[in-house]
Order: C-alpha cells, then sequence, then structure tokens
C-alpha cells in the first residue's frame, strides 16, 4: 500500500499515538482534544494529497530548499491553525517539534511495519512525506512565531499606556516639590534627580511605545504645522542640559529654520540623538548640535567626540534594538536601543533622512535633512 493510501486508511491509529504523546506535553492540561484530533488530520489529509500530488524534479529541489510556494488559500492550513493554538496555549516552539517528530515517528513506524521490506517507491514516498512534513513545521513555526510577536506587541502597548499615568503623575508632583521648595534645601537635588529619571522613564516609554505601533503595521504619525526649529533645538538642548547637567553642550543656529514640521516629535528624535551623544562621547568634550537652513531644507547635526563607530555597524545602526560591538555600548542599561530607531522613522515620516558619519578626526555626526514641506501634509 503506497505511503498516501495508508495514511488515508490508518488515521485514527496514528492519531490515536499523536494524542498520547501530545497528552504527556507540559501545558497540555485542559487541552482541547477535538481540535487536536482535527489539526493532526488536516495535516495528513494534506500531505496525503501531497504525495499524490505529480511533482517535477525541479519542483522536489525547490520544496527541499525549504521554498515550496505560500498558502494563498483564504483559511488557514491545518498546520497554521495549529502553530496559533500553540501560542496561544503557551506551548515552547519546542514543544510543538517535539509533536511534530511524534507524528512523524507514528506515521513512518506503523506504515513501515505494515509494509515489511522497502520498494523503490517506497523511498519515493518517504522522501516526498518528509518534505511535506517539513512544509507543515514551516508553516506552524511562522504562525506560532506571528501569534507570539503579536502577543507580545499587545502586552508591551497596554503596560506603556497603562504606565503613562502614573509616571505623569510622579513627574508633576516633583516638578511642584521643586518649584514650591516644600523640602531643604539638602535635598532638592534629591528631588531634581528624581524629576530627571521620571522624564527619562518618559523618553524610553515614548520610544517603546511607537517601537510597538510600529511592529503592528501602524507608521509614526507626525501633524506638521508651520514653526521654527530653533525652538526645538533650543528646547531639546535644554532639557538634555538639565538631564546631564556635567556635560557641555554646545548650539549653532544659522540662516532660516522656519518650515512645516511636528516640533513634538522632532523633539523626541533630537533628545534620543543628543542622549546617544552623550551616552557615547567624551565627558570632557562637547556635544555640538547645529542647524542650518538652506534653500528649501533644514539640516540639523548632532555631533559629540569619542570612541567611533566600527564601519560594520553603521549600516544596522538605525534597527530597533542595535547593540554596538564596542564595549562602552552595551554597558548602560538604562538604554533600550530603540532611540536612534525612533529618530530615524521620525526623520523618515517627515520625508528627510538621518546619516552618520564616524571617524578619529572630525567625531561621530548625526545629520537630520528634513524638507521645509512634508509631502503629503
Amino acid at each position: 500500500m503506497r505511503l498516501s493510501d495508508f495514511i488515508d486508511a490508518n488515521i485514527d491509529p496514528i492519531l490515536d499515538e499523536w494524542v498520547a504523546f501530545a497528552r504527556k506535553q507540559a501545558g497540555s492540561e485542559g487541552m482541547d482534544l477535538d481540535t487536536l484530533r482535527d489539526h493532526a488530520s488536516g495535516m495528513l489529509r494534506t500531505i496525503a494529497k501531497d504525495l499524490r500530488t505529480p511533482q517535477t524534479s525541479a519542483e522536489q529541489v525547490v520544496k527541499s530548499q525549504g521554498e515550496a510556494p505560500p498558502d494563498v488559500s483564504p483559511t488557514e492550513s491545518a498546520a497554521q491553525s495549529h502553530g496559533t493554538g500553540r501560542a496561544r496555549d503557551g506551548f515552547t516552539v519546542g514543544e510543538m517539534m517535539a509533536e511534530f517528530r511524534a507524528l512523524r515517528a507514528s506515521v513512518l513506524r506503523l506504515w513501515t511495519e505494515s509494509r515489511g521490506d522497502l520498494a523503490r517507491a517506497d523511498l519515493q514516498d518517504l522522501m516526498r512525506f518528509n518534505e511535506a512534513m517539513d512544509q507543515a513545521m514551516v508553516e506552524s513555526v511562522a504562525t506560532y512565531t506571528g501569534a507570539v510577536d503579536q502577543s507580545h506587541d499587545l502586552f508591551v502597548a497596554i503596560l506603556g499606556h497603562d504606565l503613562r499615568t502614573p509616571l505623569h503623575m510622579i513627574t508633576l508632583v516633583a516638578e511642584h516639590v521643586l518649584g514650591a521648595k516644600l523640602v531643604d534645601a539638602p535635598h532638592l537635588p534629591l528631588i531634581a534627580r528624581a524629576m530627571r529619571s521620571a522624564r527619562r522613564m518618559g523618553h524610553m516609554l515614548d520610544d517603546l511605545l511607537d517601537f510597538t505601533r510600529s511592529r503592528m503595521g501602524t507608521s509614526i504619525a507626525i501633524t506638521p504645522r508651520q514653526i521654527n526649529l530653533a525652538t526645538v533645538v533650543g528646547d531639546a538642548v535644554d532639557e538634555m542640559r538639565s538631564a546631564s547637567p556635567h556635560h557641555v553642550f554646545d548650539v549653532q543656529l544659522t540662516g532660516d529654520l522656519r518650515g512645516k514640521f511636528d516640533g513634538v516629535r522632532l523633539s523626541q528624535a533630537l533628545i534620543n540623538l543628543i542622549g546617544n551623544a552623550v551616552q557615547h562621547g567624551s565627558a570632557s568634550a562637547p556635544v555640538t548640535v547645529t542647524a542650518r537652513g538652506e534653500a528649501d531644507h533644514v539640516v540639523i547635526e548632532v555631533r559629540n567626540v569619542g570612541p567611533t563607530i566600527d564601519p560594520q555597524d553603521i549600516s544596522g545602526l538605525f534597527s530597533p534594538f542595535k547593540r554596538l560591538r564596542r564595549g562602552v555600548q552595551a554597558s548602560d542599561a538604562h538604554h533600550l536601543g530603540l532611540g536612534l530607531f525612533i529618530a530615524d522613522q521620525i526623520v523618515l515620516a517627515h520625508g528627510g533622512r538621518l546619516e552618520v558619519t564616524s571617524n578619529a578626526e572630525q567625531g561621530t555626526r548625526f545629520a537630520v535633512h528634513l524638507p521645509r514641506v512634508v509631502k503629503g501634509k
């Protein structure tokens, strides 16, 4: 009996072994066994159908390399549904892969016991079966990963939203106590430090929420209006002076800096860039922030002196959670590694570009190029 016919004729004993194994898996308490059997049954029938489908040598090579055509049906395949379900039930990828290994082993053991000696056609069936099983595993892992990522992103979005209110209250109380001088003078620096820490947490929270929105398919939204970037640059530097009182900041503004920009978003980007310069620059050298107006755009540069960026890191510098090779980059644990990613996304939303150069002669320079008017806004 060919393997495809064997699978169709022996669905129940195969599923009995599959369910028995699944019951031993961690997290299987309360498992919906009917759904589990439906998943396995659907996968096996899909595999049996695949075994009966003629396949050219070229198609076999493509499939063996994991490049089989994607499923374009409007509904999930059984393998995809299984991956989604396992993510929802809290299974690990390893546990889910163990299920596929058990299903593969059950089919092959029962089939070879019924066949005895294998013929040449049986070896072809065996190859096709393994290819189809691998394809089912790929589909399950893809949907499993997607479901887990979506769950994580939703959790971060909810947590971030809920943290905004208490963090805002902490900041307001610290500002009130500091402004009204409700504590003795020796304690005022502690209140100022608490306020700076709360603001830094707020910036980190903003970056994390923006990253989560980008992961969920929502680009960073901007609301441009006619403003003068001189004010935005000045305010961003003032905030960083407050957060880093031991650093020196050199600000240079030239030309016409007016245009249609989202000042709040650009302030967020500049604070990230200046914070990055403070974090990785030399404490004895100033952080230089320049803004110059040109014919149809404005250029803002943030420059620091210190260890240069490895050329190998430049191309992926704006990737989320980026950690550079040199030890100083990874040593500051209170940074998420999202600042440059968010800054780049904000600049792109303005129709601009963010460039970086780093060498021993001129230091590290981030240059923001912004058109005065955002197209379509």
